[in-house]
């Protein structure tokens, strides 16, 4: 790591489809081996499931399953005299947002179903209800940093 420089954080193009930042994040986790073409796909097909289930408009879904999994407080493990606290931490909007895409994802392909896109669909329209497995991850993300509250103190 340079004493010198801090690197500026690189944020991916707005997408031309739904012309959303957003999504472009979202594409960007699923891309594998640079396979951007694929993911955008996988992305679109997703959207285009959303909007026939729930006949609504899958870009405003989508925002409202990301706000729904953000978490607002993290835990951190911090090293305090030869043994290990997990603080409680809150979390900005930017790693919140990481934070709820990389769990909708995660859960998305641990979902038993046929294709990429339908597993992402249903992951995100479950997430936007308020129900799922994103949704269990960060109650219990929140769980565990109310239960480590005592350790506060402890912060950076």
């Amino acid at each position: 790591m340079s004493r010198r420089n801090i690197s500026k954080k690189r944020f991916p193009e707005i997408d031309s489809t739904y012309n959303s930042y957003l999504v472009s994040l979202l594409i960007q986790r699923i891309l594998k081996s640079g396979k951007k073409t694929i993911a955008e796909n996988i992305v679109n097909e997703a959207f285009e499931i959303i909007k026939t289930k729930t006949k609504e408009d899958p870009l405003f879904i989508f925002e409202k399953a990301v706000k729904n999994a953000s978490p607002v407080v993290e835990l951190k493990a911090r090293r305090v005299g030869g043994s290990t606290y997990q603080v409680p931490i809150e979390v900005n909007s930017f790693r919140a947002t990481t934070l709820a895409l990389r769990w909708i994802i995660k859960n998305s392909r641990q979902r038993v179903g046929r294709g990429m896109s339908i597993k992402l669909a249903s992951e995100i329209i479950d997430t936007s209800n308020d129900i799922g497995n994103t949704i269990k991850k960060k109650e219990e993300t929140h769980r565990m940093a109310e239960a480590n509250k005592a350790f506060a103190h402890f912060k950076y």
